[in-house]
């Protein structure tokens, strides 16, 4: 074969399972003094936000509904990181359960800073067959409970303002969304308005907060390896598959979104608001359009 077409045949190659070309990035403490909150932080995604904003320098509040004991440990870890920590369960969807959580992190650090809303679900059916109650129960928790998390810290940080030396911004919210806020989901059609009406929830909460030094951002995810999709990547077939949808070729890493948030969080993002950053290896790119379409 010449060397031509060898370079075809390796381009066109399948990708390998699981490569690990995952990034390892150790944080500056561009956070200390900067106490945060995460809702649905213990698993996942959100544990990955609560160590990297406590690997970064800040204290956090870790939030949870079910398994108190995953918080327990996620709150262990940050404690080894030197920071302080406190375990709070909530659902999100519940108002004064919210309200509640906000004002014993408050108590218990002085103020926040930083208000990272991850918690979410998904109850999957088609169209036809999806019941109001599976409805009504992502909206809930994916936006409703979003709106309630950000609006208690929104509360919290114009009543503060700006602390000089400590941080630029009076405050900074991180909404929690995904890449089907504009990828459309077949068999998925609450999640994916959830995570439509996240987006421009997060971006009028941006509009109006803005002019108070309150940024307000969202992260979108792609495919990342957590619990909750194992079936997506946990076999060489399913992994292969997977990565026809993403462009770098590497499932993402709860770690990737962490290190998007303590970016996001920090005085190095102080110009940003009202923005999605995609965190997906390309998936919002369309790679089926990637030869012409």
């Amino acid at each position: 074969m010449s060397d031509a077409k060898q370079a075809d045949a390796k381009s066109a190659a399948p990708a390998q399972f699981d490569p690990g070309r995952v990034p390892r990035i150790a944080y500056n403490e561009v956070l200390k003094g900067q106490p945060a909150i995460v809702t649905g932080a213990n698993s996942g995604i959100g544990e990955a936000v609560a160590l990297g904003l406590a690997q970064a320098g800040a204290d956090v509040a870790v939030n949870y509904v079910t398994h108190p004991e995953t918080a327990e440990e996620v709150a262990h870890k940050i404690e080894g990181f030197g920071r302080r920590a406190i375990v709070v369960k909530a659902d999100v969807s519940n108002e004064g359960e919210v309200e509640a959580m906000y004002a014993k992190a408050i108590a218990e650090f002085g103020t926040l800073h930083i208000s990272v809303s991850n918690a979410g679900l998904q109850a999957d059916s088609p169209l036809v067959s999806m019941t109001l109650a599976q409805w009504e129960k992502v909206i809930s928790v994916n936006l409703t409970g979003q709106f309630l998390c950000q609006r208690a810290a929104a509360r919290e940080f114009l009543k503060r303002g700006v602390v000089k030396g400590v941080s630029l911004a009076a405050g900074k919210m991180i909404c929690m969304s995904s890449v089907h806020q504009q990828i459309a989901w077949a068999g998925h059609v609450n999640y994916a308005s959830s995570k439509g009406g996240i987006m421009m929830l997060m971006q009028s909460m941006a509009q109006e907060l803005a002019p108070h030094f309150v940024r307000v951002n969202a992260i979108g995810p792609g495919a990342i390896r957590t619990p909750i999709n194992t079936a997506a990547w946990s076999t060489p077939e399913a992994y292969a598959d997977l990565m026809t949808l993403v462009p770098y070729k590497r499932i993402g890493e709860p770690d990737d979104i962490a290190q998007a948030a303590v970016w996001l969080a920090s005085d190095a993002a102080d110009y940003v608001t009202g923005t999605t950053m995609f965190v997906d290896g390309g998936m919002t790119l369309y790679p089926g359009f990637a030869t012409g379409g």
